[in-house]
């Protein structure tokens, strides 16, 4: 089985991690698990301002900051994670990184946003759950 844990660093990744270290059919050695966490991307101004390597460098710093943890915590569980980085629109980038790496499940927290909430803000989850053919689940 094939796991893609979609991860952002929050609360809500935290929770998602707690409910996998219960859960042993999903927390096992016969698992593959990839972490995954999608940065947006910076305004075209500010990218244009500063140049592609700093901008890349922020890319790559900002993605370890919430890669880092998850993948410890996984060790802890003796797991080795794939780990990726995209930059992008989160949700349309997770749903595709989850068909094109012919993933069983997508596992990640919603910030469990009302209605109202999903309407103004919108909401990475519900990109994902409209976007991916993959079998999601959601953890709040």
């Amino acid at each position: 089985m094939k796991i893609l844990l979609a991860v952002d660093g929050s609360a809500y990744t935290k929770k998602m991690l707690a409910y996998l270290s219960t859960h042993e059919a999903l927390i096992s050695g016969a698992v593959e698990y990839t972490v995954l966490t999608v940065q947006a991307q910076l305004p075209t101004r500010a990218r244009a301002a500063v140049g592609k390597q700093i901008v890349d460098d922020y890319y790559r710093e900002e993605a370890e900051k919430v890669l880092a943890p998850v993948t410890k915590f996984l060790a802890r569980h003796g797991i080795a994670p794939e780990r990726a980085s995209k930059v992008g629109q989160p949700g349309e980038a997770i749903a595709k990184f989850a068909e094109a790496g012919k993933f069983d499940l997508v596992v990640m927290g919603s910030h469990g946003h009302s209605s109202l909430g999903n309407l103004v803000m919108g909401s990475v989850s519900t990109q994902v759950l409209a976007h991916c053919k993959v079998p999601v689940l959601l953890v709040r």
